[in-house]
């Protein structure tokens, strides 16, 4: 009898932290595995996203954005965390349906995994507005890598 090997792609083990509310960040801190190789620069050109992932993005984007009004105290709390839920769903989405090349793919994880720990960080305290600002930090990056013609790069974000 042979023994069971396991191939799970990384994909599959982070929609399954994607979705389990909390508890996979509570007790591993996952953010930390995603800086612990070296920084992978921007390719000379950036690198094509399918349909899924750019709409997925973009939503991400445009959240992020409808949340400044949060910050500045023009939107309520139940708001914000639907709208932090929309996040989840779309990195769920993203998680699920992912198929890039290995290098890409860990760029990207690279991105939503201290995304997704900071939307567990705002929901479990939606008054730490440095939740807000660490979420816009995990993918500020994302149209340096990959094609993303409506997304318009942080002002300020400089690498």
């Amino acid at each position: 009898m042979h023994p069971m090997r396991f191939s799970i792609p990384l994909c599959s083990v982070l929609a399954v932290l994607a979705l389990a509310p909390g508890a996979a960040f509570a007790q591993h801190d996952h953010a930390a595995h995603a800086h612990a190789a070296a920084p992978v620069p921007p390719p000379a050109q950036r690198w094509a996203a399918d349909a899924t992932l750019s709409a997925d993005m973009e939503q991400i984007h445009t959240v992020l954005e409808q949340l400044r009004h949060y910050e500045m105290g023009h939107m309520d709390t139940t708001l914000a965390l639907d709208r932090v839920g929309a996040i989840e769903e779309s990195a769920a989405d993203i998680f699920a349906k992912c198929k890039l090349a290995p290098g890409q793919d860990a760029v990207l994880h690279g991105m939503l995994v201290p995304l997704l720990a900071a939307v567990q960080k705002f929901k479990a305290d939606p008054a730490d507005m440095g939740q807000l600002a660490a979420m816009r930090a995990a993918v500020a990056d994302y149209p340096r890598y990959f094609e993303a013609p409506d997304w318009k790069p942080e002002a300020g974000h400089a690498h």
